[in-house]
């Protein structure tokens, strides 16, 4: 369990974050055309985990945009962002923002995930959304970053999280 804030409010998550130095769990979330995708299914590849509350927030609208430009640059290596919106819902954002270099996936039947990757809030203003982090795995399934923004309304450290591809 971690505790992070929304606009100074303490919420708490439920399972544990991913630790640097350890491998990956494995997870299956729902990509935006309702296909299911796991880590596997990246094997080789560098795994960037942009995780958040809601494609219909500034912040997290943002975090994706960005990361669908940084994307562009990066070798061998996938973003994938997810929320626990709706795959209909994460199409649409895609569409409208042009967004074409990342993976938008949900986590909205994948509670395993949830657990694994401790990210779900379960209390607050935002109970039952997930908490805005950054996981980057290595090509031999390793965690290499992890953050969990403390204060859910900020971008998360992305600079930080690119240096380590």
């Amino acid at each position: 369990m971690q505790t992070v804030f929304f606009k100074g409010t303490p919420c708490h998550t439920a399972g544990e974050f991913p630790v640097v130095g350890r491998k990956a769990p494995d997870f299956r979330l729902t990509d935006q055309n309702l296909n299911e995708i796991s880590l596997k299914d990246y094997a080789g590849k560098r795994v960037v985990l942009n995780i958040f509350p809601s494609l219909d927030t500034d912040v997290c609208a943002t975090s994706v945009r960005r990361f669908n430009k940084e994307a562009s640059d990066l070798v061998n290596t996938v973003v994938i962002c997810v929320s626990v919106d709706l795959p209909f819902a994460a199409k649409r954002f895609c569409t409208a923002n042009g967004i074409e270099n990342v993976v938008v996936a949900s986590a909205f039947r994948a509670p395993e995930f949830l657990n694994n990757y401790g990210v779900q809030l379960v209390d607050g203003p935002l109970k039952g959304l997930l908490a805005r982090s950054v996981v980057v795995i290595d090509t031999d399934g390793t965690v290499r970053y992890a953050q969990m923004v403390e204060e859910i309304t900020n971008e998360p450290d992305y600079k930080a999280a690119l240096s380590v591809l």
